[in-house]
């Protein structure tokens, strides 16, 4: 992050300064105030609030510009435009300045993805500019626990070790394959996908089914904040689905999570994906909320 404003914009409607309102793209002096919005609603804003709280000790870590929406003297949304672009806050007048932004800045990301009503939104506004995508996924549960599961954790399920970076390397490019649809390991031969396996690998939160060398369910915590993490990366070897692997797997995940990581555990599932949707609420997730993505 950069100092405490990298730039301002006065936001001016029909000659005059509309409401004092301005555009920041925030910095140090401004993480407090950013913490107090995204804290409004734990759960989907999961993943800004990882990347805000990360760059506290390591600016770099923030990987992308976190956009703040001031109006009247107060915080009122924000926008995280990096690879992703993830919306915050609800203040439908800051989704048309973020849009105007973007618009101007150009698509820099490879998706969009937020509450339905904001990513929708934002899409109407841009999609003349960034489109067409490649997908939309408008119907996409959020689904969250803060207690035990309902289901036994499977005891086999364990943090991924250093050591089988590896092994859970070709499952993970697998499951990404499958569900994004495109390869994750892009032009530079699958450096950086490997890198970010491997943050996950030594934090602790890559969990996984391992027999005989062969992984047989798999799952990730990709971004935590003190109050809520969000589960992705879930699958099941093609062997073994339907052999009952999904739902103790995920209740060992959501053990060992609510225990080191945050007390709330979440995800976002595809509507269509009903096998999915069914071992999650065999565990005891429910569903708190809708996202929608675009994918570029």
């Amino acid at each position: 992050m950069s100092g405490s404003c990298a730039s301002d914009e006065d936001l001016r409607h029909d000659g005059g300064v509309l409401d004092t309102a301005t555009l920041r793209v925030l910095g140090r002096d401004d993480l407090e105030a950013a913490d107090d919005l995204l804290r409004r609603d734990a759960v989907s804003n999961v993943f800004i609030a990882s990347r805000v709280q990360a760059s506290r000790d390591h600016a770099w870590r923030l990987g992308g510009e976190l956009w703040g929406y001031v109006s009247g003297g107060e915080l009122t949304a924000l926008c995280y435009a990096g690879a992703n672009f993830v919306p915050a806050g609800d203040d439908p007048t800051a989704l048309q300045v973020f849009a105007d932004r973007a618009r101007r800045q150009g698509r820099r990301c490879s998706s969009m993805v937020g509450p339905s009503s904001q990513i929708q939104q934002l899409w109407k506004l841009l999609e003349s500019d960034w489109g067409p995508a490649r997908e939309v996924r408008a119907d996409q549960p959020v689904l969250a626990i803060a207690q035990d599961a309902n289901v036994a954790p499977d005891p086999h399920v364990r943090r991924v070790r250093d050591d089988e970076l590896d092994l859970i390397l070709p499952a993970c490019i697998d499951m990404f394959t499958e569900e994004v649809g495109v390869s994750p390991l892009g032009a530079d031969g699958g450096l950086l996908y490997r890198a970010r396996v491997r943050e996950l690998v030594k934090s602790g939160r890559a969990f996984a089914r391992i027999e005989d060398g062969k992984v047989l369910f798999k799952a990730e915590v990709g971004a935590a904040s003190e109050q809520a993490c969000q589960v992705q990366g879930v699958w099941v070897h093609p062997d073994h689905r339907g052999s009952g692997l999904s739902a103790p797997g995920m209740a060992a995940v959501i053990a060992s999570a609510r225990e080191a990581i945050a007390p709330v555990v979440s995800l976002y599932v595809n509507g269509y994906n009903e096998p999915a949707l069914r071992a999650y609420e065999r565990v005891g997730m429910r569903q708190v909320g809708q996202f929608s993505t675009v994918l570029f």
